[in-house]
């Protein structure tokens, strides 16, 4: 059975109720705030999320909760996402790393796109924790556009022999599945020519590089990952089709732009409380500096960017899962809090002066760590051509058939 034509990646009726939904949101936010926000420096400083920690988010569900519940997970949609989302960005995101991929793009594919047999072989281990997937796509010559891969994979009998090499692979040092983009043929009438193989970490001939030292997201691991003459079965194509790679890209994508807006709206409200809180205690001159107007300039700047972030975040997911628009809303809301977070993350390091540019200071960690939003999951300046181009093909698709502007 193939999913190429049954399923078109779209969001399922909400599994759980209001009510325990709240409740998920409540442990969530009270295991960030207790939990993992004390032990930050700890993070930092080891590069490394304690096993405690992991235990604890796999205990409550957090490596499978995008997972339909059939499959072991707790069956959040978008719209949940986005709220679970702007709780883990409250912290150091490497929190969120650890269990990102194995909701997002790694896991969604294969619930979008994998066969009964794929769904059942790896979802529950992805849910649980058990597995940790790793989403194969960025290469040195290929980021933002899936289109420019050069990683291939050729066909050899009912196998597939898989040649490349990857760039920046989120957890690929603790992987143990990687979902891996290759091409096998070049772009034509029929499509791009791209696949998707389901890789388990121990095949043959990959080889996971040295971990990266990265600008922040200490405890955030990401490496390359080589594949020389990886053979690996016809039964590990996502949906039995190689028609399927590239679309399922998009799909994964682009409801990974609307989960990283909603981290980058928690990760402001953490810049503007951490900026609030200084200015009320530090003082110049005996005057608490946040009397000062021009402080309080900032603080209002950072305020409105989350409250305009999160407003537009929730809208999105929203009009995400109903079907409304799954492809200009979430480019815009990422090029939008991304931004925002970037601002917010500058403007708390300015209220704290000389402070906030030491180590160990939390301030100094966020503008760091955020840098990173505004390149995964599509850079700014490809979410600009995206918006601008989809836009005016609107325009032009209602001008041929006599409509016009709305």
């Amino acid at each position: 059975m193939t999913a190429e034509d049954s399923n078109s990646g779209a969001e399922t009726d909400p599994e759980v109720s209001a009510e325990d939904f709240a409740d998920i949101l409540a442990q969530t936010r009270a295991f960030v705030r207790d939990t993992v926000v004390p032990r930050e420096q700890e993070i930092a400083d080891t590069d490394a999320i304690p096993d405690d920690i992991r235990r604890h988010a796999a205990a409550m569900g957090l490596f499978g909760y995008a997972i339909p519940q059939q499959w072991g997970g707790l069956g959040l949609d978008l719209t949940h996402d986005v709220e679970l989302a702007m709780e883990f960005g409250y912290t150091t995101l490497a929190f969120r790393s650890m269990f990102g991929t194995n909701n997002g793009i790694a896991g969604q594919v294969l619930v979008n796109y994998g066969t009964d047999e794929q769904k059942q072989r790896w979802l529950e281990a992805i849910a649980s924790g058990e597995v940790v997937a790793s989403f194969a796509l960025t290469e040195p010559g290929a980021g933002s556009n899936p289109a420019g891969l050069r990683t291939t994979a050729v066909r050899e009998g009912d196998d597939w022999v898989i040649n490349g090499e990857k760039r920046f692979i989120t957890n690929a040092p603790s992987a143990n599945l990687f979902v891996v983009f290759a091409r096998t043929r070049p772009a034509d009438s029929d499509g791009p020519g791209i696949a998707v193989f389901l890789v388990p970490a121990d095949t043959p001939g990959v080889q996971v590089g040295a971990k990266d030292r990265k600008m922040g997201q200490e405890g955030a691991l990401t490496a390359d990952v080589h594949f020389d003459d990886v053979r690996v079965p016809g039964s590990a194509v996502v949906g039995g089709s190689e028609d399927v790679g590239y679309k399922a890209a998009m799909v994964s994508l682009t409801r990974g732009r609307v989960h990283i807006a909603a981290l980058a709206v928690g990760a402001a409200q953490r810049a503007l409380d951490e900026s609030v809180n200084y200015a009320a205690t530090a003082t110049q001159g005996g005057t608490a500096i946040g009397d000062f107007q021009l402080v309080q300039a900032m603080i209002a700047d950072q305020y409105t960017g989350v409250q305009a972030g999160r407003a537009m975040v929730r809208d999105v997911a929203a009009r995400y899962v109903s079907g409304e628009d799954r492809r200009v809303g979430p480019s815009a809301v990422k090029l939008y809090c991304t931004e925002m977070v970037g601002r917010a993350a500058d403007l708390a390091v300015q209220i704290h002066g000389g402070t906030g540019y030491m180590r160990d200071v939390p301030v100094e960690r966020l503008y760091r760590d955020v840098r990173l939003l505004r390149l995964y999951e599509g850079t700014s300046e490809i979410q600009r051509l995206i918006i601008g181009s989809q836009l005016v093909k609107q325009a032009k698709a209602q001008q041929q058939t006599g409509g016009g502007p709305r």
